[in-house]
């Protein structure tokens, strides 16, 4: 990776090109999935915290463990889309919208 190529990216997609290669590439597809998980996670905290619950209220409410909600919340596990969309519908009181491009 050379400095004056990081100069001269253009935007953050060129940026991420020179780091991590072009999209389809295994480094790519990697940060790209873990800052998927980030996004998740960073929302999820946000909006249980919107809704003053603490990660134990919003566990037993959605029947799972504390610890479960806490790894979510820090990127740390992979989740199912359905038990997304319990955690933020039945615990939240959030809508899920998929938008897949």
């Amino acid at each position: 990776m050379d400095k004056e190529e990081i100069r001269n990216a253009k935007n953050f997609e060129e940026l991420l090109d020179i780091k991590y290669g072009k999209i389809g590439a295994k480094e790519r597809d990697e940060f790209e999935e873990k800052a998927q998980y980030f996004v998740i996670s960073e929302m999820l905290k946000e909006a249980r915290k919107e809704a003053n619950m603490t990660q134990q209220q919003l566990a037993e409410k959605v029947g799972t463990k504390k610890s479960y909600i806490s790894r979510l919340e820090n990127g740390k596990c992979d989740i199912q889309l359905s038990t997304l969309s319990k955690i933020f519908e039945t615990g939240l009181g959030k809508q899920i919208n998929l938008l897949i491009g």
